[in-house]
């Protein structure tokens, strides 16, 4: 009876020193060690999206002492990567990073969408991206000021977007209420067939992400008239916004990129995360490549994207309310 009194006692004490250990263990146990994590991206390889997530991969994984790999999940405006990772084990180690269109347009755009914002729960921002609008060369307009003005004398003025739903349509319709001229909405299927037929001017203007154009913009095959944002590009320091050409509210237009996991990731895991996205971001060359890209790396608190999200979700459901919008 002495020696199983040992024995248990022994077991209680080795209980007890385990629960300790893990009591006090660093939140960078959070997350279990495994073969990798994927950084799931809503965009085809080579875009502005995906050369974002290679940027901060590499980084991300040394901090959270695992592999990262990026995974390319294109389709559906995001609705087939948010799929995919719905169904991945929410255990932190499948990350979505997505733009804001799928967090804040989709929602109010499509009646019957195969997720919902409440399926994921927000981790932080890793980006904001401003937009600017663009016009072929030949247009004679030397700002925005002037382009509205010349499109309020009348006349057809056909503005690209790169398709239904897209940021570059709430642009349009946003541009439209705010500067009181309507617009003809021609959507493309995507941004490069958008900007070719702007570049072959069958189109008038389109209003895209900055990482997307500013080759285009810098080497003149394309002319940039306004930035929407509170203060100038600092790749563009000489376009001004459209705030300081007397159309304000444009800097709404912000398609940011946040990082996303299902709503059922345990919140330490979560934390842990946050916490490695900061650093990240923080690292000198990995936030100098982002500016190189025409993106501002900015982390957030979860609660601080939520606000974000649900700012920007209030101001697309009015906007495609108000213009009737509809997926095709």
């Amino acid at each position: 009876m002495a020696m199983a009194s040992i024995k248990w006692s022994r077991r209680c004490a080795l209980a007890v020193l385990s629960a300790l250990a893990l009591a006090a263990a660093p939140a960078s146990q959070a997350l279990a060690q495994g073969s990798y994590v994927r950084l799931v991206v809503a965009f085809p390889a080579g875009g502005p999206s995906d050369l974002m997530a290679r940027v901060i991969s590499e980084q991300l994984g040394k901090e959270l002492k695992q592999n990262v790999v990026v995974e390319n999940r294109p389709g559906g405006n995001g609705a087939v990567a948010a799929q995919y990772v719905l169904h991945e084990p929410a255990d932190g180690r499948t990350l979505w990073i997505t733009t804001a269109g799928a967090i804040t347009i989709n929602p109010a755009l499509y009646p019957k969408l195969a997720y919902t914002v409440k399926d994921f729960a927000p981790v932080s921002l890793v980006v904001n991206t401003q937009e600017m609008l663009v016009v072929n060369p030949k247009n004679p307009a030397k700002d925005a000021k002037e382009f509205v003005a010349n499109a309020a004398k009348g006349g057809q003025v056909n503005f690209a977007s790169s398709g239904i739903g897209s940021m570059p349509h709430m642009a349009i319709a946003l541009l439209s209420e705010k500067a009181k001229v309507s617009f003809l909405h021609v959507p493309e299927k995507g941004a490069a067939p958008a900007i070719s037929d702007l570049m072959g001017g069958h189109v008038d203007a389109f209003v895209g992400d900055v990482p997307g154009i500013q080759a285009l913009v810098k080497s003149g095959g394309l002319k940039g008239l306004a930035i929407a944002a509170p203060k100038r590009s600092p790749l563009f320091p000489n376009i001004p916004t459209f705030e300081e050409q007397g159309i304000p509210g444009m800097e709404l237009l912000n398609n940011w990129s946040g990082i996303y996991v299902s709503s059922k990731t345990p919140p330490a895991t979560i934390e842990q995360i946050n916490q490695a996205i900061h650093r990240t971001l923080a690292d000198p060359a990995v936030a100098g490549k982002l500016r190189e890209l025409g993106v501002e790396p900015q982390a957030t608190s979860p609660a601080e994207l939520a606000s974000l999200a649900a700012r920007d979700s209030a101001v697309w459901a009015r906007i495609i309310k108000t213009n009737n919008i509809q997926p095709e």
